[in-house]
């Protein structure tokens, strides 16, 4: 019965909204002689496990960082390849997803994004609006800085009187107003392959979430390596900088 009851308080510590910087494909390719692009491709593979298996875990959305601002500066070939495989995860994945309960939405700035990048990622966010189960968000073409300073010039184009904007007016203007109010602050941060810093991502939302940083690749990252890291933030001891 003890047992029964301390695995019921470790579920309800479950951090509702997870964001995940998906890190090292790259290298991880470069490790097994093969090009980028191949990480990419396995990382793809990663994301429909890790995305299951939070599900099944009750993870309510998950975050995940796709593309950012910056990495336009990467090689044209490896950008374009990034830019396709939404379209293999459509047709791939989407079907695994729809039977898992998972709906799909996108943060970021649609303009400056293929075409048929962003028909596949409405598709998949069109053909499981139905489901009420965890969100996978993509944050495509995403910058943290660039989320605020586009939620406050829409503030200001609106003639609202900045001098007496709160955090909560501003939140509602932020990209992640996609998400259920009380579900748009991750209370998890995962990046993979050892890096430690947050790179742009979230940078309102994340003001106080639990950071967890593994050493493994992300084309390596699966549902074991998911777990460990829920497994830590369980064992923190979240103050908002007040007392217990």
């Amino acid at each position: 019965m003890f047992n029964n009851l301390k695995n019921k308080e470790q579920e309800e510590l479950l951090p509702e909204h997870i964001g995940i910087i998906m890190d090292g494909n790259g290298r991880w390719a470069k490790q097994k002689g093969k090009p980028r692009i191949f990480g990419h491709k396995a990382g793809m593979d990663s994301l429909k496990d890790v995305a299951v298996h939070g599900a099944r875990r009750g993870i309510k959305v998950m975050t995940v960082y796709a593309f950012s601002t910056e990495n336009w500066t990467r090689p044209v070939d490896e950008v374009k390849f990034i830019m396709s495989l939404p379209i293999d995860f459509y047709s791939k994945y989407v079907p695994v997803l729809k039977e898992e309960n998972i709906q799909i939405r996108m943060i970021g700035e649609r303009e400056g994004l293929p075409k048929a990048t962003l028909d596949s990622i409405d598709r998949a966010a069109q053909e499981t609006s139905e489901n009420d189960g965890m969100i996978l968000n993509f944050a495509m073409n995403y910058g943290g800085r660039r989320d605020i300073i586009l939620a406050i010039q829409e503030l200001a184009k609106s003639g609202q009187d900045l001098s007496i904007l709160t955090e909560e007016e501003l939140s509602k203007h932020l990209q992640t107003a996609v998400l259920p109010e009380n579900l748009r602050d991750p209370d998890l941060i995962i990046r993979t392959s050892g890096e430690q810093r947050m790179s742009n991502f979230l940078t309102w939302q994340s003001a106080y979430s639990e950071l967890y940083f593994a050493q493994t690749a992300w084309p390596d990252f699966d549902d074991k390596e998911l777990d460990k890291a829920i497994s830590a933030f369980q064992k923190r001891d979240r103050r908002y900088g007040g007392v217990k």
